[in-house]
Formats: structure tokens, sequence, C-alpha cells
């Protein structure tokens, strides 16, 4: 028998999929989607992997990884996907133990990626102009670093970046950007970054990724690639076979990677 440490982390899965997230704590509490339950007392000794009926809907018990992590986290400003996330890891070189810096905080599902790559050694720094899209974002990156058993130290600043980075002296070795205003940032950021590191700038429209190239270009970095990412998922036919699922054809920003010589 499983036993939940008091103020764990878990998750419950729907048949539909959907991810809650429950803190094991004592006392009654009215859970969005469920209703009313005490979870020190409902699920302390519950197997992950065991089934158990709520009200009318059936959930099984389980151990919360990235995807449900980022699935089940709370929502308010827009945030970047895992498809645009694990490219900018991927481009940008990130790994265990480098520090990263993040402009434009949001909810935070950049964030958690980024935390959970970066290991026990990394650090990422988050910069955020808005506090209360910095509170949505600093609560789910809370319920990440107790789902994850190792993660990066993180810290977030509140403030304009341009004015931010005036202030600091930071040795950087990976830069994303998502922002109103890229180059500004740039101008301000790119003196930060090591010899060999990078910057990705996440741009909804092509003028913001034309005005980040040319600020990358003036700032003396060089452009690496620059484009979109689309998606498209498949499912199972009515009739048999496989076919695309109706619905987005999967645009979501233009992207950008500037290489720092």
């Amino acid at each position: 028998m499983a036993s939940h440490p008091d103020g764990s982390l878990i998750g419950l899965r729907s048949s539909d999929g959907d991810i809650t997230l429950i803190r094991i704590e004592a006392g009654s509490r009215k859970v969005k989607g469920i209703g009313i339950l005490d979870p020190l007392e409902k699920f302390l000794d519950a197997d992950f992997g065991s089934e158990i009926q709520l009200g009318r809907s059936n959930y099984t018990i389980v151990k919360p990884r990235l995807p449900d992590v980022i699935s089940g986290m709370q929502r308010g400003a827009q945030t970047i996907s895992a498809k645009d996330a694990g490219f900018f890891i991927t481009k940008l070189g990130i790994g265990e133990g480098d520090n990263v810096l993040e402009a434009g905080l949001g909810s935070g599902g950049l964030s958690i990626h980024l935390i959970r790559c970066l290991g026990s050694k990394g650090n990422l720094i988050s910069v955020e102009n808005r506090e209360e899209h910095a509170s949505t974002g600093m609560a789910n990156i809370s319920s990440a670093i107790e789902a994850f058993s190792s993660t990066a130290s993180h810290q977030c600043i509140i403030g304009d970046i341009s004015e931010i980075a005036q202030e600091n002296e930071w040795d950087l070795d990976a830069i994303i950007l998502d922002l109103p205003d890229h180059p500004s940032a740039i101008q301000a950021l790119h003196s930060s970054l090591n010899h060999g590191g990078r910057i990705g700038c996440y741009c909804p429209v092509s003028s913001q990724l034309e005005a980040a190239w040319q600020a990358c270009e003036d700032a003396g970095l060089s452009i690496e690639w620059a484009g979109e990412l689309m998606q498209r998922q498949w499912g199972r036919a009515s009739k048999g076979g496989m076919r695309p699922i109706n619905g987005p054809f999967g645009h979501t920003a233009f992207l950008l990677i500037a290489y720092k010589p």
C-alpha cells in the first residue's frame, strides 16, 4: 500500500484523459470538476494505478509526470506549447547544469519544461512584467517542483526585462524571449549571453519575427533558424483506417534562433 506524504502531489486521470492535480493536505475543499473532498483522508494510502470513483466519474490515480503537470496546470496567459518548447530546448542546446533566462513567464508552461530538463545543477531565471501572470506561473511552477524529484533552481523577477538587465550581471547559456517587443530585450541582454550561447524568440506575428531578426543582426548575432512548426494530429476513422483529426492545423507562432559567435 502506497503512502503519499502530506503536501505531495498526485494526479487524477479521468476516462477522457483529463488530468486534475491534487495536493495531499488535510481538510475538505472543493476541487474544480470533481466536488468536495478531503485529499489526505481520500488518497493518503492509495496506490498509483488504482481506480477510484468520485461522484459519478471514475479516475485513475497517477504519479504526475511532465505531460500531466502541463495538462493540469492553471491557465492564465497563453502558454508556449510542447512542440515549441521542445524545439527551443533542442535548438538552443539547453541541458543539465545550464544557466537560462526566459523573459515572459506567462502561465509557466515553458518554465516547467525548462526546470525539468536543466536538472538539479541548472538555474532558471524568469522575468515577467505583469504581476498577475507571475502569480499564476509561479503557482504552476511550485506544483511542478513538488511533482518532480529533481528540478533546477528557479527565481522569478517582476519588472521590465530591459531595465532589469541593466541592474544584473548574468552569465547565460541560453535566453528565450516571449515578449511584445523583442528588439529592446535583445539589445539589453546579448552581452550577458556566453559565446556559443543562443537566443530564442517566440513571435506571434511575422512583423515581430522580422524585428527580432534585425535586432539580432544589429547585436552581432548570427541567425541559425527562423520559421514555424506545423502540427497535425491523426486518429482512427469511423469506417476503419487513419485520418487527420478535424481541428486547428497547428500554427502557434514564428520562432527564431540566433547564435553568439
